[in-house]
């Protein structure tokens, strides 16, 4: 069997749990042989054994048997399918791709947007795999003035439908010159030329990429910009798509009233952030920090200037 059916095998298999929530292996038979993937054929035990070895390795995910309520399956750390992983979205890419793969009827009638520039994708995976350092050229956004640069790839972020590479640069001490540790964020779509180097890096030991971006709203870090308790209000139907959707893994309601909601987050205000709440600012307005608060006003108006 092809790598492509046994990873389709793989989703449709946890999917399949995570819908039933319990459900016994006499169950999963039945719904398999309604599957195309099945030709007619039983799920044999010891597949569907291998199967779920598999998907503890590449998802994290573990499929759990109660033997004390029937014999029912289930996932045995249904948290994970929560957290923001590379197997979680491994896992929710997939199955979209199988979904509308399935549905060629539609493919006219399902919009999708696209992700810029993700050709580097593979050589920053293959650097990092490597532990080379990579050689770019670079046009940064506020000029049309090429830099060359090399750093050390230390982590890959997905943000807005953009990739973002977090270049770690170091320069050792010298008699003139201190030495300089510091993180740099670069966006794919702003690379001009790349290639990998032969020059060697490790990983610093204490470096962990969820912990270091978990006080951001999203990829500008290294500003200067202090963690602060945020408040911020919602209004009308805004609550609820909050409620669903939230701005952060921070965030906590904290109150509510008759049509509106109160959400309590712990970041880093930076720009990208002010920008997301300005242009939602007729339905969100900032309680807390009276600083925050001060600064999304002077953006509004600096907006209504631009249409004077």
């Amino acid at each position: 069997m092809t790598a492509p059916s046994l990873f389709k095998e793989y989703i449709w298999l946890v999917n399949t749990i995570k819908r039933a929530r319990r459900i016994t292996f006499a169950e999963i038979q039945e719904k398999w042989l309604m599957t195309e993937m099945s030709e007619g054929v039983d799920l044999a035990r010891s597949t569907f054994n291998r199967h779920k070895d598999a998907i503890r390795d590449i998802f994290g995910i573990y499929i759990d048997c109660d033997r004390k309520n029937g014999y029912k399956y289930y996932i045995g750390n249904s948290h994970v399918l929560q957290e923001e992983t590379v197997q979680n979205w491994m896992l929710s890419t997939m199955t979209v791709n199988d979904i509308i793969s399935e549905s060629k009827i539609l493919h006219d009638r399902i919009l999708l947007q696209p992700v810029h520039s993700d050709d580097y994708l593979p050589m920053f995976i293959e650097a990092m795999k490597q532990k080379v350092r990579v050689a770019v050229k670079y046009r940064r956004y506020e000029c049309d003035k090429i830099t060359s640069v090399d750093f050390e790839p230390y982590c890959l972020k997905l943000f807005n439908q953009r990739w973002y590479v977090l270049a770690h640069f170091h320069r050792d001490a010298t008699p003139e010159k201190e030495e300089h540790d510091y993180f740099g964020v670069f966006s794919f779509d702003r690379i001009q030329e790349m290639e990998l180097t032969t020059v060697k890096f490790e990983v610093r030991d204490d470096f962990d990429a969820q912990i270091f971006f978990r006080e951001s709203f999203g990829v500008v870090v290294g500003d200067g910009t202090p963690v602060e308790r945020i408040v911020i209000r919602a209004y009308g139907s805004q609550r609820y798509y909050l409620r669903d959707l939230p701005l952060h893994a921070s965030q906590q309601q904290i109150g509510q009233g008759e049509n509106y909601a109160d959400f309590e987050y712990h970041l880093r205000p930076t720009i990208d952030f002010c920008g997301h709440v300005l242009g939602l600012s007729n339905h969100l307005k900032v309680l807390h920090p009276d600083s925050l608060a001060a600064r999304i006003r002077q953006m509004a108006q600096d907006t209504l200037k631009m249409y004077e």
